[in-house]
């Protein structure tokens, strides 16, 4: 196992290795390896890289290191950055999961569930890749979720870079039964006064974070962004529905019949649970 003390080291030793596979925290990886569905030949830890377990500010947005624990961007300074990725990292987990699990390891296993997935989609972050030779490319976290990007041999996540919106931002989950802390549907609400923008993502009902634009520009239109930053209550509702109708939409009409199922059960039960969530994170940003 490669030790690497910088970055340049840690992606110097994957292009040594291509097959190496870069280790932090480890929780998704031990989990794959438990489960019996990875077996990596080599591994390049970075638990010494100290420019990955910090952040920075950079013309205008917040460079988070990819080995940025969970447990860290809880606490109360990393808050007052990042309000809806400090609320996300709360609710990843147990103890030992926050304590280990990283920013960067949510992002590459890309889980459907991974908690700050929806924040990042919803502030529009890009990921910086390094590469040999010193390297470095931006992509945006949705390209690299949705498999439009893709890492090379030899590359690693480093920073996430997340714009500074100065602004209210709110995340809300809904647990099952499927694990500790494991979400059946999440919603980061974040509010860009700037452009005078609603955004909003829903994670965990589909592979990706799911972004109802249409839903966003909306409720955008009927914010007052010169005063109270209000909306009238039954606007929370419709945004709640507008949000669910969007991610969960009705089945398309039988081609040859033209007659449209009805949702099942659980989908009606997402739908509203996903309503509600949105609903509520948007009043939260708002007040």
């Amino acid at each position: 196992m490669a030790l690497p003390a910088t970055l340049d080291e840690a992606v110097d030793a994957l292009a040594a290795e291509p097959a190496a596979v870069p280790v932090a925290g480890g929780t998704d990886l031990m989990a794959a390896v438990n489960g019996g569905l990875l077996r990596p030949t080599a591994l390049v830890g970075l638990g010494r890289v100290a420019e990955l377990r910090g952040w920075e500010y950079r013309d205008g947005h917040a460079l988070l290191g990819a080995c940025l624990t969970h447990a860290r961007m809880g606490r109360p300074d990393f808050a007052a950055l990042m309000p809806g990725l400090a609320a996300a990292a709360r609710t990843a987990g147990p103890p030992q999961i926050m304590n280990a699990g990283t920013l960067g390891g949510n992002i590459i296993s890309g889980s459907p569930t991974g908690d700050t997935l929806p924040v990042l989609a919803a502030l529009e972050a890009s990921l910086v890749i390094a590469g040999p030779g010193g390297a470095r490319r931006d992509v945006p976290v949705s390209d690299l979720l949705v498999g439009r990007e893709q890492l090379s041999p030899g590359e690693l996540l480093a920073y996430a870079r997340v714009p500074l919106l100065h602004a209210p931002q709110t995340f809300l989950k809904a647990t099952g039964r499927t694990g500790p802390g494991r979400a059946v549907a999440s919603v980061c609400v974040a509010l860009d006064p700037a452009h005078r923008e609603v955004r909003c993502a829903v994670g965990a009902i589909a592979p990706v974070p799911l972004r109802p634009l249409e839903a966003e520009q909306w409720i955008s239109s009927l914010v007052d962004w010169d005063g109270a930053r209000t909306v009238h209550p039954e606007a929370l509702t419709a945004f709640g529905d507008y949000v669910a109708m969007t991610c969960i939409p009705d089945p398309e009409p039988d081609p040859g019949t033209g007659e449209i199922a009805a949702l099942s059960p659980g989908l009606i039960h997402l739908r509203r649970t996903v309503a509600a969530l949105a609903r509520r994170a948007l009043g939260r940003a708002l007040s």
